[in-house]
Order: C-alpha cells, then structure tokens, then sequence
C-alpha cells in the first residue's frame, strides 16, 4: 500500500515540475484575443431597444504571478430599435483592470474600466444620428482551462453610457478567447 502512495505521489510531482516547467517556457504576459455574445439592452436603452449583439477585439497585460492584469478592448454593440425602424449601435474603446481570484483551476475575476461609447441611431429612412460620451463597465467572468496555449473565458458586464438627457446601459454576456 505504502509503494502505491509513493508512486503515485512521485508521478504527481513529475508531472507537476515539467507542466510548471512548460508553462514557465512558453509564458508570454502579452495577450491578444476576442470575443462574441449577446447583449442586454437595460434602463432608457431597454425601453427603446431589443436585445442585440457583442463583438469584441481586445489586447491585454497580464504579469505573472500577479492577479492584476489590464485590458485594451474596442467593441461593437448593436440593438434593434422596438417596432422596426432601423437600430441604435454603440463602438466603445475602454481601458479596463482585471483582478484574477488566484488558485483555482477555474479562475474566476472580475473586471472594470472606462473610456468613449460612440451612440449612433441608424433609421431605416436614411437619417442617423451620433455622439461621443463617456462610460464605464464593470462585471466578472470565469477563465475555462481548455488549453495551455491559450485562454477561454466566458463574461458578463454591465456597461453605462451618460448620454445627453440620460443615460443608456446595457449588459453583454460574451464567450472569449485570448492568446
């Protein structure tokens, strides 16, 4: 009994020194990915949009051995207007900060930051119109260890938009991937 305890925690160790001596080779703190999912419109954007869609690209720093990393991101929102008529679509660039939960194979975060939503109203008729305005976003997600050479995560965020006379805020559910 005591030689298959021993074997099987010896085995346990080797395996354990060559991953950690794997990832320790092939670790690079630059991350570059995407993501895609659905998004939520809620407040004054959900009394006048329906659900719609998220497109993400996004470039990220993550040290190692630290659980704060930080995320470039340009996205692309898009909501059809309630009773057809055209859409309202909302690009925004933020800069965001990511605190990893350490110490699980699973790795919950969470996630925040802030920077410009560009609101544009596209009318079937051919009018549209636009602004630039500050927001901010804030939400988690969870990192899925699918691969060594890349991470999937799956996220949720809330996003508010401070526009002239109110404010529009939505929430994207998006399945993710970063290299």
């Amino acid at each position: 009994m005591n030689r298959i305890v021993f074997s099987t925690l010896s085995a346990a160790v080797a395996i354990a020194a060559a991953t950690h001596n794997v990832s320790a080779q092939s670790w690079n703190p630059w991350q570059f990915g995407g993501a895609a999912g659905i998004a939520f419109p809620t407040g004054d954007l959900g009394n006048i949009a329906n659900t719609g869609f998220n497109v993400t690209v996004a470039v990220g720093y993550q040290p190692r051995y630290n659980p704060i990393g930080f995320r470039a991101e340009a996205a692309y929102n898009q909501f059809g207007l309630q009773g057809g008529g055209g859409n309202v679509n909302i690009p925004a660039f933020t800069g965001n900060v990511v605190y990893t939960l350490p110490g699980m194979s699973f790795s919950p975060y969470v996630i925040g930051g802030a920077g410009l939503y560009r609101t544009n109203f596209d009318f079937d008729g051919g009018g549209s119109t636009g602004e630039n305005d500050f927001g901010f976003n804030v939400g988690g997600g969870i990192k899925l260890p699918l691969s060594t050479s890349f991470e999937t995560y799956v996220e949720a965020r809330y996003n508010h938009v401070s526009v002239n006379g109110g404010s529009y805020g939505f929430i994207p559910i998006t399945i993710g991937i970063l290299w």
